[in-house]
């Protein structure tokens, strides 16, 4: 702390050392994203050894051994370890000012190591994701940022612990800006840029530039087949709504049993877990192993689809028993071999030409991720980014929209909605926020008085005309878009340019937000709406009334507004005299 406090005389400006200080997370997210790799692979390595599946005993019980020492970490050593990560990181944006507890990064780290590292079928992307904001909010300590720079440090974080693990940056800024931050927020856009970049660098670095998988070139052979891509999306999209009803059903059974139930069943799901491995080694951790085999056409159709059944069953389990790790790598394991299920299928009974399998797989990757997930945008950017051909995206934008509609519509609560409720948090729906339409200025004004006034207009006309509002004045005309206010005292015999000194009034537009409109209000209780081509031109009027009739906020009386026509003519219920 005491080094920190010497360099802040020469310190450059918050926003400065905040861009400076996202570098640095990414580095250290990367460093920490490739150790956690290295034990990974080196526990799976040294339990499961090579081949994987290939010795019954350790197959079977790695993963219940696993799960149960991974699980007993977090219960009794390392709480704040606790989830799959994705829902802790927003619980620590929204509710405890974007702090993570420090020793979240070793609890996560080892947890996630033992149970990924012996098989078990979860993936080490959303556990780097909360390592990543964890070290970030560390950081963010030392360097004693304000309140508001911790909460934009922990997605900066996330984002860097997820770049460095699914080697991808676009796809780790897109999936925090959808599933954690929920907006495109300018201010912290660059910060997690930087973090990325700087993560997948320091990851490539020590673990090699070779991509994540080795993709073959594709090629759409017909147009016909983005039916067939429709209907991958379909069906993924039936299982990503199964999936997550299963998923809450057996987290609030698992849940109903508290005590030594919470050890037992990641055990349990752990054997369950061997078994299959034992005829599915496939299946086995991440799968990415077996993504890559089914790019290069290795297996037959029904092999795939047995694969993502194995998958879909084994990672329930897991998941909903509490088993540290995560959801991202088993749902773009599950989609991928879906879609080339399903492609090899069609290469036996579609009348059209058809791609290879391999092609079918690279689609089918982010469609059930985006059926459970419900970020649109990442997945599609993610099988761009991991195939780098422009010609697949209309294919991949086909699939997974419809996996994404398909989802939503038959299971409106996503995911990660339904696991934060089942967890105890209340976090917002950032899928429902993104499709709230929000309320404009067009939908709460009023038509503009008549007579418009300006400087030429008779006072004793204007006094009349705020006497019947009841505003206390009146907007005035100034000429050249320039709007102004009187007050009511200032109203006598002349004209108004004779006997007012209007104060100027800003401008409102019809497609403002109202919570912009609102910002603007100041003093002023009518603010004029103009047209953006002709500012001269009132084209309605909105009060601080009117906006409350619109949110449904109550009056001063206790009660809700009450308008009896929305346009608020002189002298009916809703208008400024009547409520007066």
């Amino acid at each position: 702390m005491k080094w920190v406090q010497r360099l802040n005389p020469f310190a450059m400006a918050e926003e400065h050392r905040f861009l400076l200080l996202a570098i640095l997370i990414g580095i250290s997210g990367g460093l920490l994203v490739v150790c956690f790799h290295v034990v990974i692979e080196f526990i799976r390595w040294y339990l499961l050894g090579i081949p994987v599946g290939h010795g019954v005993v350790r197959t079977i019980l790695a993963p219940a051994f696993g799960g149960l020492a991974g699980t007993a970490l977090i219960v009794y050593v390392f709480r704040s370890a606790r989830g799959s990560g994705v829902n802790q990181t927003k619980a620590a944006i929204y509710i405890s000012d974007g702090i993570l507890p420090p020793q979240t990064i070793l609890g996560k780290f080892l947890a996630c190591s033992l149970t990924i590292g012996t098989g078990n079928s979860l993936g080490p992307e959303d556990p780097a994701l909360q390592m990543g904001a964890a070290a970030a909010s560390w950081l963010g300590q030392v360097f004693r940022l304000t309140r508001d720079n911790m909460r934009r440090i922990a997605p900066v974080g996330a984002a860097a612990g997820l770049a460095a693990a699914f080697n991808t940056p676009i796809t780790a800024v897109l999936f925090v800006m959808e599933e954690v931050i929920g907006s495109w927020n300018a201010q912290v856009l660059g910060s997690i840029v930087l973090s990325a970049v700087s993560a997948v660098v320091v990851s490539r670095w020590f673990l090699g530039n070779e991509p994540l998988f080795h993709v073959p070139r594709f090629t759409l052979t017909h147009p016909s087949e983005l039916i067939v891509y429709a209907m991958i999306g379909a069906v993924t999209g039936l299982l990503a709504a199964l999936f997550t009803r299963t998923a809450g059903w057996l987290k609030s059974r698992v849940a109903a049993h508290p005590g030594k139930v919470t050890l037992y069943a990641p055990m349990a799901a752990g054997l369950v877990v061997g078994f299959v491995g034992l005829w599915l080694p496939q299946v086995l951790g991440s799968g990415y192993q077996g993504i890559d085999s089914a790019l290069h056409n290795r297996f037959t159709w029904q092999f795939l689809l047995a694969l993502a059944m194995a998958k879909i069953v084994v990672t329930l389990l897991c998941f909903s028993a509490g088993t540290p790790g995560g959801m991202f790598a088993p749902t773009v394991f599950t989609g991928a071999m879906i879609g080339g299920g399903m492609g090899a299928l069609a290469q036996h009974y579609w009348p059209a030409p058809v791609s290879a399998p391999s092609a079918y797989v690279l689609v089918g990757i982010g469609t059930f991720f985006a059926g459970i997930f419900r970020a649109p945008m990442t997945s599609v950017f993610m099988v761009f980014e991991v195939s780098a051909s422009y010609v697949i995206i209309v294919p991949v934008m086909v699939a997974n929209i419809v996996s994404y509609l398909v989802s939503r519509r038959l299971q409106p609560e996503a995911f990660a909605d339904l696991i934060a409720r089942h967890e105890g948090l209340d976090l917002p729906s950032l899928e429902h926020e993104r499709e709230q339409r929000a309320l404009r200025v067009e939908d709460a004004m009023q038509p503009p008085p008549w007579p418009v006034l300006g400087a030429e207009s008779p006072g004793p006309e204007a006094l009349e005309l705020a006497a019947r509002l009841g505003w206390g004045g009146v907007l005035v005309r100034e000429g050249k878009g320039a709007w102004g206010w009187v007050d009511s005292g200032q109203l006598g015999e002349g004209t108004l340019g004779e006997t007012a000194v209007p104060v100027s009034a800003p401008r409102l537009y019809r497609d403002l937000s109202l919570d912009t409109a609102l910002r603007r209000f100041g003093p002023f209780p009518a603010l004029p709406v103009v047209s953006r081509a002709n500012a001269d031109l009132l084209v309605g009027v909105l009060t601080l009334a009117d906006i409350r009739r619109t949110y449904g906020i109550a009056g001063e009386t206790g009660s809700p507004m009450t308008y009896g026509n929305r346009n608020g003519a002189p002298g009916s219920e809703s208008s400024p005299a009547s409520q007066a």
